[in-house]
């Protein structure tokens, strides 16, 4: 009953949150457009679906992925594991490990698995008439992200200041923007964006509180929030570095004979 009770209520809350965005949709269509809408009936069962849909995967997140990177980090980060017994006085970063292992590989299957960056792969090769892989682009996403959490967990583990780590990323996202193919680039930004999505942030926020709750010494408020951001930041890295692979690849590829 508490599982039909909290889903209820996930149910109301995406709602709530979806009304405004039909208002907007349907006002501008009636009182601006001045046209019917066509398709009514199934634009109101497709937002029947959407509202389920989004109950239904807003509760999964609560009751399992939420709590399940909570849970990894803290066995991850247990000095009897880490430390095998040793010298608690002894532990340093590098004996997390298991913990960048971890962050790394939650971040690439989480990208992998994230729906909008799905939709934007897919638009992306429907108008760049195929040049551009839809699993190509989801994949270099997906090796950003994954490296932006493993190296977001060292900084925390650390406790290294983060505005180092932004300021050094966003500058070399400056200087590749200057040489990558244009036609990727704002592709690239976009991309950084389509990460910070349903199912990467739940997995990464809770790997963030239940590190720096767990790592002696760091604080859940100054130390738990960041891994989003570099999320957000390594992607648009990668994905221009992907195009200039490929760009490189291409220009030798025609100047051998």
């Amino acid at each position: 009953m508490q599982i039909l009770h909290d889903l209820f209520f996930a149910i109301l809350a995406t709602s709530l949150d979806v009304l405004p965005i039909a208002a907007i949709i349907f006002g501008f269509q009636l009182f601006v457009l001045r046209k019917r809408i066509p398709n009514l009936k199934n634009i109101l069962l497709g937002f029947l679906y959407v509202l389920l849909g989004l109950g239904f995967f807003l509760e999964g997140l609560d009751a399992a992925l939420f709590p399940l990177g909570k849970l990894m980090a803290q066995q991850l980060t247990d000095p009897a594991f880490i430390l095998n017994g040793d010298d608690l006085s002894q532990l340093d970063w590098w004996h997390y490990k298991w913990v960048y292992l971890f962050g790394f590989a939650i971040g690439f299957a989480t990208t992998i698995a994230e729906p909008s960056l799905l939709a934007v792969a897919i638009k992306a090769n429907q108008v760049s008439a195929g040049s551009i892989g839809v699993w190509g682009l989801r994949i270099a996403v997906a090796l950003g992200v994954a490296v932006g959490i493993a190296l977001g967990a060292y900084r925390i583990i650390s406790g290294t200041p983060l505005y180092w780590y932004i300021i050094t990323g966003y500058v070399f996202v400056i200087i590749q923007t200057l040489y990558a193919p244009r036609m990727i680039i704002a592709l690239a930004y976009d991309s950084g964006g389509v990460t910070t999505s349903t199912v990467t942030v739940p997995l990464v926020a809770a790997l963030g509180l239940g590190l720096s709750s767990t790592v002696p010494g760091r604080s859940p408020l100054l130390d738990g929030f960041g891994l989003i951001a570099f999320a957000s930041l390594f992607p648009i890295m990668s994905v221009m570095l992907y195009a200039q692979i490929s760009e490189w690849n291409a220009r030798r590829a025609t100047s051998q004979p």
